[in-house]
């Protein structure tokens, strides 16, 4: 957590207690007897305020202390990014219109509601030479009461409330999902940016007074009764200087579009429609058009390119979830390769944002995904800006993982040639799952995107699960081999045994391939085997030897041999012997972990001496005893030692670039003139 998220959080906490300490004195003022004596228009009409005067127009009310230390909290302390209020206070605002829209819904006598069939809409109005900003909706309004129970009073949300009223409602699941407040301090995020607030407000019932409550939030506000006053609430933010910024109206539509372009209600900037996008992810999948989708991944991912695929997903359990990701069609940037890069998915709450790059929301390796994630389950602090609950978190995000995996899989069956193209510009992000999950079933679901060439297939690239179904049940491995290209793979020494025996083996290009693989271990009930290592634990197998071919030398030869060998490369290899699994090639290095000894000398065999890293390693020298070189060798130990050392040499340096094992292959160029100057003495 950064200091600026720990510094919210404290002052969060900070003001859960202090509202805790106003309830209890307000608890205590109200219960007091004395009070109880006074006439009905002198008892107080929320639990922060007392009467300051008794002027029949204006109404002059005292915040209690801790309600004043609340305000300071709220307004210079909880929200960490001051256009926060925009969102804040036209969330307010569409719960005003929520609630008329429901009232209108429940209540058929014309008597009731007072114009009812008025545009329910919020308007934004900036005025640059008065610093100010003017906030205005059409809702339901407040009455004299309401002003002192909502405004009058830090932490007690009106929508709140009104939600509990709903509860028992069957009827009125529409009304509760569109209603956005939750905590009641929103509104006082404007003095944030504001050194005055003044709101005109006139409440939906028949013959409702204008009313006007105004505070400069240094301790006191006023309610009085005003002419002319519309149906709905106005709010006038009287900017202070250094705020200015918020009474123009570029800025404000910036801030309006980045938070708040999908709240249900038109929001008119200066006359104009400022939220024209709809929420895609809330409409039927089947009504949306491909032209919606490019336009709306277009304007959140910011880019300018189309979608390639398109998830829209909704689910009520485990968790409310309304979801719309994209996988683009373009190749990953820079930034996305990188994995200290933010993910693309944004997170809102009643379609209104909350965090534009929302981190623990979908796991790293699913950074290149873009979208919207709506939820009515995620936990918020106070201010809306920090997720709390890390485990509904957890949650929410192995949810949208698992769906996400699942949604590749069936684009691999349907679209095999689209989900091979994302293939190729992706699948670096799904071998990034594998090694960084630590949830061996979901490795395996990832493991199932996953494509490579094989022994048996030139034209294409098979699956795990193709290769799961092709070979026989009996078969315990799966067989794979590392090298840079097609060529090389077949021409490998490693892959002679298997060749022989038509085993199928995947081919692996790519440098960290084997690594994953290494990292998956097992794919259904087998296991992922290296052919080095196949090739190492069958050398093991004393039968082996048993019978190493016609034209091999014997067992004699090679017990002299295989010493003399062992001295000669004291020091570099760990054993040296022989193996019938060898047919075109003189000799092979094997070590324990052919990936992972790779890995190493790419990354870090550098910062070590020579001699330690063969100490490390512990290579095994496995020689071919029918080829034509090693043969040779065991008659040159003795009639040109000299010249067989240099072959010997030369034999080990081979064997480690084929095994990918050398730090620089250039290191074998001046043995190499030294064994030619040496063979060409006779000539």
């Amino acid at each position: 957590m950064s200091l600026r998220a720990f510094g919210v959080l404290l002052k969060a906490r900070q003001l859960t207690r202090l509202c805790r300490q106003a309830n209890r004195a307000a608890t205590f003022a109200l219960s007091t007897p004395s009070l109880h004596q006074l006439p009905a228009a002198a008892l107080p009409q929320r639990r922060f305020a007392t009467v300051a005067k008794e002027a029949p127009a204006v109404d002059k009310h005292e915040f209690q202390a801790e309600t004043r230390q609340l305000l300071d909290i709220v307004a210079r302390s909880l929200y960490s990014d001051h256009e926060v209020f925009v969102r804040e206070l036209i969330s307010n605002a569409s719960d005003a219109l929520e609630k008329f829209r429901y009232s209108a819904l429940r209540t058929t006598a014309e008597s009731e509601l007072a114009a009812k069939d008025r545009p329910l809409e919020i308007r934004i109005t900036t005025d640059k030479p008065q610093m100010q900003l003017i906030i205005q909706d059409t809702g339901i309004g407040m009455t004299r009461e309401e002003l002192v129970s909502n405004l009058g009073t830090i932490a007690r949300s009106g929508s709140k409330q009104f939600l509990e009223q709903l509860k028992q409602d069957h009827q009125a699941a529409q009304a509760t999902s569109n209603i956005i407040g939750q905590f009641g301090v929103g509104f006082y995020s404007a003095f944030i940016v504001a050194q005055r607030v003044e709101v005109y407000t006139r409440a939906a019932t028949p013959n409702a007074p204008g009313l006007r409550w105004a505070t400069d939030g240094s301790g006191t506000y006023t309610i009085e009764e005003v002419k002319d006053v519309e149906h709905g609430t106005k709010i006038v933010l009287h900017l202070k200087t250094d705020c200015r910024e918020y009474a123009d109206e570029d800025r404000i539509r910036a801030v309006i579009k980045k938070y708040s372009n999908f709240v249900g209600s038109p929001i008119l900037l200066n006359g104009k429609q400022a939220n024209e996008i709809k929420p895609l992810w809330l409409m039927d999948p089947q009504s949306i058009s491909k032209e919606q989708h490019q336009d709306f991944y277009r304007f959140i991912s910011n880019s300018f390119d189309a979608p390639r695929f398109s998830l829209h997903y909704n689910a009520d359990v485990p968790l409310s979830i309304h979801a719309l990701l994209y996988f683009p069609e373009g190749k990953p940037g820079l930034f996305e390769m990188s994995r200290d890069g933010s993910t693309g998915v944004a997170l809102y709450t009643r379609k209104v944002l909350i965090q534009s790059k929302t981190e623990h929301l979908l796991p790293k390796w699913l950074r290149f995904v873009k979208g919207v994630v709506d939820s009515e389950d995620i936990p918020l602090n106070l201010s809306r800006e920090l997720l709390q609950n890390s485990s509904l978190i957890r949650k929410l995000s192995s949810v949208i993982s698992s769906r996400v995996v699942r949604f590749l899989q069936e684009r691999a069956k349907k679209q095999p040639e689209e989900y091979e193209a994302f293939y190729r510009d992706y699948g670096l992000f799904l071998k990034e799952g594998i090694v960084t999950s630590t949830d061996p079933a979901e490795k395996e679901e990832i493991a199932k995107l996953l494509r490579f060439e094989s022994s048996k297939s030139e034209a294409g690239r098979i699956s795990l699960e193709d290769y799961y179904t092709t070979v026989s049940a009996d078969q315990k491995d799966i067989y794979y081999l590392a090298a840079p290209n097609r060529v090389l793979a077949e021409s490998s020494p490693y892959y002679e045994s298997l060749k022989k025996r038509n085993e199928l083996v995947l081919f692996c290009y790519e440098p960290y391939d084997e690594l994953v693989l290494m990292q998956l271990g097992k794919f259904k009930n087998k296991k992922l085997v290296s052919v080095e290592k196949e090739m190492r634990n069958q050398s093991k197998d004393p039968a082996a030897l048993e019978d190493l071919g016609e034209g091999s030398l014997m067992r004699s030869e090679l017990d002299s041999l295989v010493p003399w060998l062992e001295d000669q490369l004291k020091g570099q290899v760990a054993k040296v012997k022989a193996t019938s699994r060898l047919d075109t090639h003189p000799c092979v290095i094997t070590v324990e972990e052919m990936a992972a000894a790779r890995h190493f000398i790419r990354t870090q065999s550098h910062q070590l001496p020579e001699e330690n890293r063969f100490a490390l390693l512990q290579p095994e020298l496995e020689i071919n005893p029918k080829h034509p070189i090693i043969k040779k060798l065991h008659s040159l130990r003795t009639s040109e030692p000299e010249l067989a050392q240099l072959i010997t040499k030369q034999l080990f340096a081979n064997a480690m670039v084929g095994a990918g094992l050398a730090e620089d292959p250039r290191m074998l160029l001046t043995n190499m003139n030294t064994l030619l100057s040496k063979a060409l003495e006779k000539y």
